[in-house]
This record gives C-alpha cells, structure tokens and sequence, in this order.
C-alpha cells in the first residue's frame, strides 16, 4: 500500500459565456461550479510545454532547492531535511532483483544521482552523474527475538536519518534493507528533501514494485522513457518565472501579506532565541460520522474538505490567541505541469492562507471567506516561497518562520494498492 501526497491545486477561469451560466445557479452549485472552472484552469497550464535543456550535465537549481542548499551550507551538520520512509515486504524476496529495480530508478530520475556544486559565478549548480553505484547493505535481524523487531528497525532506521548528507559528493538517497526473517523485510528510505517531496515517495514505490516484479521475473523495464527530468524543470521554472508572470503574481502576495500580525500563541514557556526542530505528535480521530457531516457541509457550502477544516482550524487559533487576522501555511504540490507528474523532485510549495475572523461572522461567512482566500492563493501559487520571502524582505528572526507561525494540511488521497510479486508491499 502506498499513500501519495497531494493538494488542491488551480484557479478561476472567466468568459462570458460562463458567466451567464453562473448568474442561473444557486450559491452552492455556482460555487462547486467555479472549482470545476478552477481545476479547468489548472488544465491550460498542464499543457504548457517543458522543453529538455540545452546542458545535458548540469542546471541551476529550482528556487526551492536553493533554499535548502543555502540552509545546508548554513548547517553541514543538519538532519532536518532528512526524508525518512520505509517500506515493509512479506514474501520470498530477489535481493538481486530488488537492487537491479532501485538502480533502475536511480538511472532513470536524473535528480537522485545529482550533487550540488558553486559554479563560477558562484552560484550553486546542479551536477548530474551519470556513472553511480547503489548502495543497499543488507541488515540481518533474525536472530534478534520477534517482539524486538519493530524497535530494532526504528532504531536502524533513524541512524541511516540522522546522518546528514553532503550535498557537493554524497547522493541524495540512502538505502538499506534490514531482513527480519527470510519472508519477511524492511526497505527503509532516507531521501533529501532537495531531490524528492511526498508525492515523489509515491512515485518511487510505485515505480519500485513495476521493476521489481518485471526484473524478478527475467522480463525487461516496463516503465515508459520520461519525456523530462527535474533539471529541466528549473531550468524551465527560471525563465517562465521573471518579468510580468512574476510580477502578477507578487502584486497579489504583497497587498496579502501587508503588515501581516505575529500569531502569539500562548505558551508554557517563553520562545527559544533560535528555531528548534524538536517535537511531538497528537493524535485526534474524527469519527466516521463526524467526517461524512464535515464532507456534506463543505458540498453545501461549495467547498472543499480543505477548506472547511481550515476554516474550522483557524478558529480554533483565534479562540487560543484573541487575534482576528490569522495566517497559516499550507503545502501545496506545485505539479500544475502534466510533465511533472511523474517525476521524483521537490515540487511542493508553501501558500499562506490568511483570513479575517473580525466582524463576528457566523461559521458559514467565515467559510465563504476561507473558500475565496483559497482560491485566490490556487491562483497565485506559481511564486515558490522561497521567492516571496526574498522579494518581500519580511522583518526576520532565527525564531520564527516568515509570515506564518503554524502550518495546515490535509492528507486525503485515498491509498492504492500496488501489486508486489511475493506477496505484499506496504509502507510503513
């Protein structure tokens, strides 16, 4: 089984046509309506073209993956970034077929044997290897008793991620299959977020059961050729990004963000001076009934789940705070290209969603609220964050992220099953 992450993604198309069409319709049908027209929208930019790069060898790297180069010359010793997965297989397994699938999906994504060098105009260069060898040490734990297993792979697993990379000569995906019987192993994955995001760990799987089953077999690679690689996305992305794309686009972010508020959460201690990565997980379960009347509100309402949680989160922040003007993050793929679909490679973005809860307004105004600050931002998100932050010059602190304090997602892709020549394959 394999979960793949996404979001909502698009924006508002106008014609007259449309228009009219709209003024007929109820509220809720006209506002379902404008997501349709909204992901319709999202279509026409699918089918903007990507072309292959000139420089076979080398790229500038995506304004996301700068970010998170700068970070890692900032702290060589950081594990922040470290993307750690795994990936549990019940059956009699073909090691060899195995490594064969995973140098497959090495060859074949250009971005997971690409390092990261200072070009001489010292800026940072993606450098693609050509020649790379795959690593995957085999951890054998079968003689440790059974109901130490699972502790034995959380440990094994966090020190493949806590190790940091070296982005200038180390690849970015570390491997190693840890085998708790001879039916049964744990593939565990440690990527670098600057070669791979949640939809990318879909992708990879996968990809890595169709190898795998095909190589296991004596057959040859079924997967089609990819029409680009991720290199060719930034190239792409820092040339289609500049003069009035990018302008329209940060118009709207800066009469946004303007003089957007600190949310001052209270706290049981004071703030750190610096940032800590530090944390811990609570778990809420909604109820099944709870979940479908939660769905029905958000149709009634011509929205998305997305949304009317959201909605429902930041009132929750305003309840806690006292503050009206409430701002949250929220990733969003950034896959608007249909070439990009298929590629392993940071693609996600982070949108700001910032809403008025002054005025007292019902829970159903301040949904109405939400609904058109998402849109508006689906419509604007072609800016990486990295890139706001930079043409912004938002008033900075090692505390505190730029603009928003809190983040929001929501996972809700449903899972697929992916077939797997022994017997089962599921993340764990």
């Amino acid at each position: 089984m394999l979960q793949r992450t996404t979001t909502e993604v698009g924006s508002m198309m106008e014609s007259d046509k449309l228009t009219t069409r709209l003024a007929t319709l109820s509220p809720a049908k006209r506002a379902l309506l404008e997501l349709k027209l909204q992901q319709a929208r999202s279509g026409m930019a699918v089918n903007m073209t990507i072309a292959r790069r000139a420089n076979p060898d080398s790229a500038p790297l995506s304004f996301a993956q700068q970010r998170l180069w700068f970070l890692s010359q900032l702290e060589p010793e950081s594990a922040a970034y470290n993307e750690r997965s795994a990936l549990r297989l019940d059956g009699a397994l073909n090691v060899d077929a195995l490594r064969g699938a995973l140098s497959a999906i090495v060859a074949r994504h250009e971005v997971l044997r690409t390092t990261y060098a200072v070009g001489i105009d010292g800026e940072p260069v993606q450098r693609i290897n050509s020649d790379v060898n795959i690593d995957l040490p085999v951890v054998d734990i079968s003689t440790v008793v059974e109901s130490r297993h699972d502790d034995e792979v959380q440990r094994i697993a966090a020190v493949l991620r806590e190790r940091p990379f070296d982005l200038s000569k180390d690849l970015p995906l570390r491997l190693a299959l840890i085998r708790l019987n001879p039916n049964s192993h744990v593939l565990v994955e440690v990527k670098h977020h600057i070669a791979s995001d949640g939809w990318s760990s879909a992708i990879f799987t996968r990809e890595l059961a169709a190898l795998y089953n095909s190589l296991s077999q004596g057959m040859p690679n079924p997967l089609a050729e990819l029409r680009i690689q991720y290199a060719d996305y930034s190239v792409w992305q820092r040339q289609w990004l500049q003069d009035e794309v990018l302008e329209k686009q940060l118009t709207y972010w800066k009469e946004q963000l303007k003089d957007i508020p600190i949310l001052d959460l209270p706290t049981d201690r004071p703030r750190s001076a610096s940032a800590d990565h530090g944390g811990a997980k609570k778990i809420l379960t909604l109820s099944a009934t709870l979940t479908e009347r939660l769905k029905a509100l958000s149709q009634q309402q011509g929205a998305t789940l997305f949304m009317t949680l959201l909605a429902a989160f930041q009132v929750l922040l305003h309840r806690y705070t006292g503050q009206d003007d409430i701002a949250v993050g929220s990733p969003i793929a950034g896959r608007t290209r249909s070439e990009s679909e298929g590629l392993i490679g940071f693609f996600v973005n982070t949108l700001v969603l910032r809403n008025q809860l002054s005025g007292d307004p019902t829970f159903t105004e301040l949904l109405a609220r939400v609904r058109e600050t998402a849109l508006q931002a689906y419509e604007h998100q072609d800016v990486p964050f990295e890139k706001l932050v930079e043409e912004l010059k938002p008033e900075r602190a090692p505390h505190l992220t730029p603009f928003f304090q809190v983040m929001f997602a929501v996972q809700n892709v449903p899972r697929e099953d992916v077939p797997w020549a022994p017997r089962d394959l599921r993340r764990i």
